[in-house]
């Protein structure tokens, strides 16, 4: 399984960008698609899944009616849209993918995804 992540930058505050995920190598029917971003001197933190079958969606609070996630399951690419954007959303992004339903105990913990990108980085402006 690759994941190549895009469509980081700068970004005025209440500005908008979309990440896009592109996955490869295997059909991804029954897996679990997770955005994730890590600040400068802080941990890994969840921001947002999905199950690939069925569309069910999570996020985090601090980003939950702002980012939308999403998939398109012909192009194999899973979506991040990211608006009214804070300076506390800058961050390094990185999408990750595991086999298999994870409940609700999983989703948002990092550990529970075999497969990440490489991160593309979103500065806000204040």
């Amino acid at each position: 399984v690759q994941l190549q992540a895009s469509g980081g930058g700068l970004v005025q505050t209440g500005g908008s960008l979309r990440l896009s995920c592109a996955a490869s190598g295997r059909t991804f029917t029954n897996f679990h698609m997770g955005w994730f971003r890590q600040a400068p001197g802080r941990e890994r933190e969840f921001v947002a899944a999905i199950r690939w079958s069925g569309g069910s969606t999570y996020y985090a609070d601090s980003v939950k009616g702002r980012f939308t996630i999403s998939r398109d399951s012909a192009k194999n690419t899973v979506y991040l849209q990211m608006n009214k954007l804070k300076p506390e959303d800058t961050a390094v992004y990185y999408c990750a993918a595991v086999r298999g339903y994870l409940g609700a105990s999983g989703y948002a913990r990092s550990d529970s995804y075999d497969y990440w990108g490489q991160g593309t980085l979103v500065t806000v402006s204040s």
